[in-house]
């Protein structure tokens, strides 16, 4: 674990890389155990990998999606509410990594 420092958090991927790399392995992991492959694959390779974390304070980081994230899917056929319900929750993952992996958890 690093020691996290808000402000060198402006310049996230300079500073905390590794630890980056690792919340969203580890919630690609949870969530590929627990749903649909193809579609948490996807959701990563073509949604998440335009994200960008934010830390909020007090422990708490958010994740920022690109625009229009469902039409940024192909290759999976899947209805949107699915579709939602599933990018939700690994955001939710995400964000949650992104606080064990900085000590907040």
């Amino acid at each position: 674990m690093a020691d996290f420092d808000p402000e060198q958090f402006e310049d996230k991927y300079a500073n905390y890389f590794p630890e980056l790399q690792q919340a969203y392995k580890n919630a690609f992991n949870r969530m590929n155990d627990q749903y649909d492959s193809e579609l948490v694959h996807a959701i990563d390779q073509q949604v998440l990998n335009e994200s960008e974390p934010f830390y909020e304070g007090d422990g708490e980081f958010r994740i920022e999606l690109p625009d229009d994230p469902y039409a940024r899917l192909s290759g999976v056929l899947v209805d949107e509410e699915r579709f939602e319900q599933v990018l939700e929750r690994h955001v939710e993952e995400i964000e949650a990594e992104l606080q064990r992996v900085f000590g907040f958890a």
